[in-house]
């Protein structure tokens, strides 16, 4: 299997490494700064005696390396700074995601796109409405890492061991994320029956922060080991054809009465990519506030480039 990766800065690099540490799949690592791409791509390569990988990892500047590849991921963009809001990059990332969108459209093919680049929902979105790639394949990384931080937030919290916990944030991946405290449970009992409203409010708080709070602490740059996870669990539910529910960001066509959007939501996810969009029985106050989630972001959709 072949995986490209568009993009070799943090994300990208520590994704490459996870794959080819795993012996998943060959990697081509893709970066308009060549010599940043086959510096990572050296030291990669360098590990293979410790991993006894056979992958192979290649790195280029030239975007046509695409070809052939199972999955595509795009992890470029201009990432945030200390005071941005993922909603900031719109305009800057836009155009990063249409050139990339322009020069791989017609390399496809059978490819499954995940796409990394914030402000997420509304990438994924773009890239559709600029390549009309069957929305099966092209799948958002967002609310898996929003889970994820909201599972080890929990952990902390009350002291419990984090593989007890089945988090679950749906929505967008940014402010507008929505933790579901019903739905998210440690063992078998959902946290909205073991824990007060305020430690909840608390916890879900801090799980729409956490990626402010990680870029203010880092200076310069944002979150990179947590999300290039996100990432590979998405790759290794395609490559195993796992047929693993991962929240992701999809294209919504009637789902939860949502159409012609990305948003997160949980998916069956395997060889074939969303291979089912999962329906959680919301109640009447998280199907409004997700509604409000996909309006606003259909709202900065006028934002997008033509």
């Amino acid at each position: 299997m072949k995986v490209s990766i568009i993009g070799a800065g943090n994300v990208g690099g520590l994704l490459a490494s996870r794959i080819i540490d795993s012996h998943l799949a060959d990697v081509t690592l893709i970066d308009i700064k060549e010599d940043i791409a086959k510096a990572k791509a050296a030291d990669i390569s360098d590990s293979l005696y410790f991993s006894k990988s056979p992958q192979k990892i290649i790195a280029t500047s030239d975007i046509n390396q695409v070809e052939k590849s199972e999955i595509i991921v795009i992890t470029a963009g201009f990432p945030r700074r200390a005071g941005m809001s993922r909603e900031d990059l719109i305009a800057k990332n836009a155009n990063l995601i249409k050139e990339i969108a322009t020069k791989i459209k017609s390399k496809l093919k059978d490819a499954i796109v995940i796409i990394v680049t914030n402000p997420l929902d509304l990438m994924v979105y773009y890239f559709k409405k600029l390549t009309q790639i069957d929305s099966k394949r092209l799948i958002g990384m967002g609310n898996s890492l929003d889970s994820a931080r909201f599972a080890n937030l929990i952990a902390s919290k009350f002291d419990k061991n984090i593989n007890d916990i089945n988090a679950q944030v749906i929505a967008s991946h940014g402010r507008g994320m929505l933790p579901l405290d019903r739905l998210t449970y440690v063992k078998d009992v959902s946290l909205a029956e073991s824990a007060t409203k305020e430690e909840i409010k608390t916890i879900s708080d801090l799980t729409v922060e956490r990626g402010a709070e990680i870029v203010s602490l880092y200076g310069s740059g944002s979150a990179y080991f947590a999300p290039s996870a996100a990432i590979f669990e998405i790759v290794k539910a395609i490559a195993k054809d796992e047929k693993k529910i991962i929240c992701a960001a999809a294209y919504l066509k009637g789902e939860y009465g949502i159409s012609d959007i990305c948003l997160g939501v949980p998916a069956k996810i395997g060889k074939s990519g969303i291979e089912e969009i999962i329906t959680l029985a919301l109640n009447k106050e998280e199907e409004e506030t997700l509604r409000l989630t996909a309006q606003t972001i259909k709202e900065l959709t006028k934002k997008l480039p033509h």
